[in-house]
C-alpha cells in the first residue's frame, strides 16, 4: 500500500495484484466455458493489455491463438474522444471466434472503432472481454460479454495502464488522488554524517516531527524494556536490530505524535521490508513518504569523525574500529537496497554531506521545498 508520484500527478494503491490475478482467473473460467470446443483467436489491444493478455493466456488451458492491434484514444488524463488505428489485423478471420481483450472500457470509443474494424471481416462471432469496466461513463449501445472488474469514473494507472508513458509496469493499479499536504521525509546517510544535527535543523525550520530511530532504541535500553534489552544485544556487536524489534518500536512512536507538517524519520527504515510497512502505517493515515534524503560523505572521514565521536560519547560502538567498519558494512549490504526502492518511485536524492553544517542544510532544504 503506498502513494506514488507519476509526473505531476499522485496515486493511491486501489486494485491489489492479489485481487487482479483472481478477476482474471474468473474471466478465464468463463471465456474458456463458451469457446473450450473451438480455437479461438484472442486479440489484444495494445498498449495497455500486453500485461492482461500475457496473464490470460497463461491461464488459458484450452488450444487458442493470438493477436494485436494497436488503437490510440488517450491523451494525458482524459479521453480525446478520437480513435485512430494504427496496427490492424492479417489474420485471416473468416469463421473464426474472436475474443477481444481489453484493459479497460469506459466511454466505448475504443470498443466502437473495434466493432467497426471487425463488421466486415466475416467472423463467426465476436467477443469483447475487458479487465476493468467504467459503468458511470460508458454511453455506448454494444455488448459487453466478460467484465473482471467494474470500478468509478477515475483515472488508473498500473498492470499496463499509463500516464504519459509512466506507470504501465506497475503490477498493481493505482487511482488518482490529491497530493499530500504532509511532507514527510527518510533522512539517510552512514554512521557519522551527522544526521540528527540536520534533523534538528529542518525540524525547526519547517515544523516537522523528529523520529530518531537511535534515540528510540536507547530510550527503551535506558528504561530496560523487553525490547530494549533485545535491541542492546544487536547494537553492542555493530549490527542492526532486527525487523520486527524495530517496526514495533517505532508504530507505537509513530502513532502518539502530535500533529505537525510532517515527520524526519531518522534511521528508518533500514531494510525492504521496514519500507513497506512504514509505507502501509503512513497510508492509513492518507499520507506517504515524500523523499529519501541521502547525506553522502567518504566513508575514511566518517570512521575518522566517529573515533573521536567515541571520546566522550561513551558509546561502545564508536569506540572500536571493527565494530565501526561492521556498522559500515551492515549499511551498504543491507540499507542500500532502499536506494533502488525509493529510485523507482522517483523519490530517492544523494545530497553532498561535505562542508559547514549551514551548507548542507541549505542543500537539504532545496530538495525539500521541491517535494
Amino acid at each position: 500500500m503506498s502513494i506514488i508520484k507519476l509526473h505531476d500527478k499522485y496515486f493511491k494503491t486501489y486494485i491489489s495484484e492479489k485481487k487482479i490475478a483472481k478477476a482474471i482467473k474468473q474471466l478465464v473460467k468463463q471465456v474458456s466455458g463458451d469457446c473450450k470446443d473451438e480455437t479461438p483467436l484472442f486479440i489484444g489491444i495494445l498498449n495497455g493489455s500486453f500485461m492482461f493478455v500475457a496473464d490470460f493466456i497463461r491461464e488459458y488451458n484450452y488450444n487458442c491463438e493470438v493477436s494485436f492491434v494497436k488503437l490510440a484514444s488517450y491523451q494525458g488524463t482524459n479521453s480525446s474522444g478520437k480513435i485512430k488505428q494504427l496496427v490492424g489485423i492479417n489474420e485471416n478471420l473468416e469463421g473464426r471466434t474472436v475474443v477481444i481483450l481489453e484493459d479497460i472500457i469506459d466511454t466505448g470509443n475504443t470498443l466502437q472503432e473495434i466493432y467497426e474494424i471487425f463488421k466486415d471481416k466475416k467472423v463467426k462471432q465476436l467477443k469483447i472481454a475487458t479487465l476493468f469496466f467504467k459503468p458511470d461513463v460508458f454511453k455506448k449501445e454494444l455488448p459487453i460479454d466478460y467484465i473482471g472488474i467494474a470500478i468509478p469514473d477515475k483515472f488508473i494507472v498500473g498492470y499496463g495502464l499509463d500516464y504519459d508513458g509512466l506507470g504501465r509496469n506497475l503490477s498493481s493499479i493505482y487511482q488518482i488522488t490529491p497530493k499530500p499536504t504532509i511532507k514527510n521525509i527518510l533522512l539517510f546517510g552512514p554512521p557519522g554524517v551527522g544526521k540528527g544535527t540536520q534533523a534538528d535543523l529542518l525540524k525547526a525550520k519547517y515544523n516537522l516531527t523528529h523520529v530518531s530511530t537511535g534515540d528510540v532504541f536507547r530510550s527503551h535500553m535506558k528504561r530496560e524494556t523487553k525490547l530494549g534489552i533485545l535491541a542492546k544485544s544487536y547494537i553492542d556487536k555493530g549490527n542492526l536490530v532486527p525487523d520486527d524489534v524495530t517496526i514495533k518500536m517505532l508504530k507505537t512512536v509513530v502513532n502518539k505524535l502530535p500533529a505537525s507538517n510532517g515527520i524526519i524519520f531518522d534511521g528508518f527504515p533500514r531494510t525492504k521490508a521496514q519500507a513497506i510497512a512504514l509505507d502501509e502505517l503512513l497510508e492509513e493515515k492518507g499520507e506517504t513518504i515524500g523523499g529519501m534524503l541521502t547525506i553522502e560523505v567518504p566513508t575514511s572521514l566518517l570512521i575518522a569523525r566517529l573515533l573521536e565521536r567515541g571520546k566522550t560519547s561513551g558509546r561502545s560502538d564508536d569506540q572500536d574500529e571493527n565494530k565501526i567498519l561492521n556498522r559500515f558494512n551492515e549499511y551498504y549490504t543491507k540499507t542500500e537496497i532502499l536506494k533502488e526502492y525509493y529510485q523507482t518511485q522517483n523519490k530517492y536524492f544523494g545530497i553532498d554531506g561535505v562542508g559547514e553544517i549551514s551548507e548542507i542544510t541549505k542543500r537539504l532544504s532545496d530538495v525539500f521545498n521541491k517535494l
